[in-house]
Formats: structure tokens, sequence, C-alpha cells
């Protein structure tokens, strides 16, 4: 077992069957008699059996209650499964909720803190109202940054997650986004590209023809940047993509959805910075043979990045490779530790 697998967290879906909002990309209610409510038994058995497998990893990792809404479900059912976690405060690193910006306040961010809370996340999913109200998210952009205000001044490490593409979203209103929510100075930011899904509003609205999403290509260019933008704010990005479900795979209409979709915009970022570094240099040398026919003389280019980064720098399926190959250069990738992040550097080989 890798490393990496041994610091995965607990993680314990609740899902918000009382929530008073319906969100336009939303169809929980239309699955809820098929959703399962874990009980402080089921967090107590998920803590105990990754455990077994995490050993002294545990430290680094966290139980993790997701689904929306956490601090909206009824009270007594959310201190029965805080308590529950709460058991295993001392060998885990903390517990992690994700919930509305609407439903936070001092007296709740007391509650959670008692019971060992460390971080939460708040669904923002977009700075912009007039794309909150369109949507049907209930709040607004001021209760974002009133509550990530609370949470930090509270203690809690604060993380955020936006969508990309929403009902009336453009790519400027997306990129808006992630500038105020990186004004926030959260420690870590999800990025959900829209995934249209059957029995939602936005599933609705695609079938009729009033709501066309992104592109992959152009869902792709753009989630590339705005990892580049929270990464150069020292932001770290957890999650880039939905995960991978067998629901999702059933119940999807449209929308950008890749299994590695975070390896691809990472892979675009590194394909931006070389066509950078190739930028201006002269263009290899083109002879033509007796009979009429040409061939790129093509010359080695090593290609150097970070340590741990040249699949992605090669790109899904060598893309990255075959741009370098089509500039008239034979791509030769090493690692360098002196590189970090998508940073890149060239050099012809005579």
């Amino acid at each position: 077992m890798s490393d990496k697998s041994k610091r995965s967290n607990v993680a314990v879906f609740v899902p918000h069957n009382g929530c008073p909002h319906m969100c336009s990309f939303c169809n929980q209610r239309s699955i809820t008699g098929q959703q399962y409510q874990p009980t402080a038994q089921d967090v107590k058995n998920a803590a105990l059996t990754a455990l077994k497998t995490m050993g002294e990893f545990s430290k680094d990792s966290e139980i993790a209650f997701f689904g929306g809404s956490f601090t909206a479900i009824d009270r007594e059912y959310m201190i029965s499964l805080l308590e529950a976690a709460y058991e295993f405060h001392s060998v885990f690193k903390g517990i992690r909720i994700s919930t509305r910006p609407d439903c936070i306040d001092e007296e709740i961010l007391d509650l959670l803190k008692k019971y060992g809370v460390t971080a939460i996340e708040l669904g923002a999913q977009s700075m912009d109202d007039r794309v909150l109200k369109l949507n049907n998210r209930g709040h607004s952009s001021q209760q974002v940054e009133n509550a990530s205000k609370l949470i930090k001044d509270k203690g809690f490490s604060l993380g955020l997650q936006m969508m990309t593409g929403l009902y009336k979203s453009t790519v400027e209103k997306d990129t808006e986004t992630a500038r105020k929510i990186a004004e926030l100075k959260p420690d870590t930011v999800r990025i959900y590209p829209t995934v249209i899904m059957k029995n939602t509003m936005l599933g609705e609205l695609f079938l009729k023809g009033e709501y066309t999403p992104y592109s992959f290509e152009e869902t792709v260019n753009l989630c590339s940047k705005l990892l580049k933008l929270f990464m150069e704010k020292n932001i770290k990005v957890i999650r880039l993509g939905l995960h991978y479900s067998d629901e999702l795979l059933k119940d999807r209409l449209a929308g950008a959805y890749h299994p590695a979709f975070r390896e691809i915009c990472e892979s675009r970022c590194f394909l931006e910075n070389i066509k950078s570094a190739l930028d201006g240099r002269k263009a290899p040398e083109i002879k033509t043979l007796p009979n009429g026919k040409t061939f790129v003389v093509r010359k080695k280019a090593l290609i150097n990045v970070a340590k741990g980064s040249v699949s992605k720098a090669v790109g899904q399926s060598g893309v990255n490779k075959k741009y370098i190959f089509e500039k008239g250069y034979i791509p030769v990738f090493k690692e360098d530790e002196s590189l970090k992040d998508f940073d890149v550097k060239i050099r012809i080989l005579e």
C-alpha cells in the first residue's frame, strides 16, 4: 500500500434530506429513498476499519463528513455523529465537515469546536449573485464572505468549493469567482466543473435547449488557468473534477467529466509553459532532397520539469510530446529538483 492510500481520509457521506433549497445541479432529492443515513455506529466502524490499514498514518488523515449541508441537518443527529468521530480525535489529524455558507454562525462554530472539528468547507459555487439566484443556491456572495471570516476568526481551517459553467455563468464570471475566493484566503479549494444530471433543473433546461454547458476543451482551458491562479496564491487545490461514481455515469446528460480530469488540466498547464519557452526560438531547418521532397532537421529538446512531473509534462496519450515534435523537435523529458509546480526549462541540444 502506498503512503498516499494510507493517508486518505475517512469519508462519511451525510445526505441532507431536509434541505430547503433545490439547487439547479442537484438531484439528491430524487434519489433520497435510496440513500442511507449513516449512524454514529457507522462512523465508529469506518474509523476502526481505516485504522487497521492506516496505522501510524492516521495522524495525517481526517474523518470527513461530506454531503454539503452538515450544519443544517437535525441538531441531535449531527451531534451524535460528531460525538462518534470525537472518540477518535487523538488518533486522527482532525474532523472535516462540508456545509452551506448560510448555515454558519458563531453558535454553530462553537459547537463544532467543542467536538473537535478542525476544518470547514463551504459550498460557495459562485461569487456572482445573479448566478447564485438563477441556480437556486439560496445564499448570497456576501454570506460566503461573512461565513469565511467567522470560520477563520474561530481558528478553523477554511475550504471553499466553486463550480464552473453553471447556468448563466461565463468563463469571465467563473474567473472572477476564483479571484474573489482567493481574496478570502482559504487554506484549500475544490473546483467542480458542472456536470448536468437527470432529474435536475439544469437537466430540464439542457433538454429544452435553454442551457448549453462549456465544451470539454473550454472547461480544461478554464480550469487549468484557475489551478495556476490558486497555486500562485499558495492555496492548495485538493480536488479538481468530480469523483467517479456509477450514478454519475448512469445519470449524466452532459458536461465536462473525465476520471483523470485534474491530470489533464495539469498537463495543459505544462503545455502552456512549453509553448512560452519555445516561442521566439528559431524555427528548425527544413532541407530539400534532390527528388524535391523536404524534411525537417530535428534537434533534441531537453525539457526539464519538477521531480515526479514527467508523465504530466508529456501529457495524456503524449499530447504535449506530439506538440513539441510537430514544432520540429525531438523531446527528451528529464526531472530537475530545482524546479517546482509547472516550471519548464528547455535546452536545444546541438
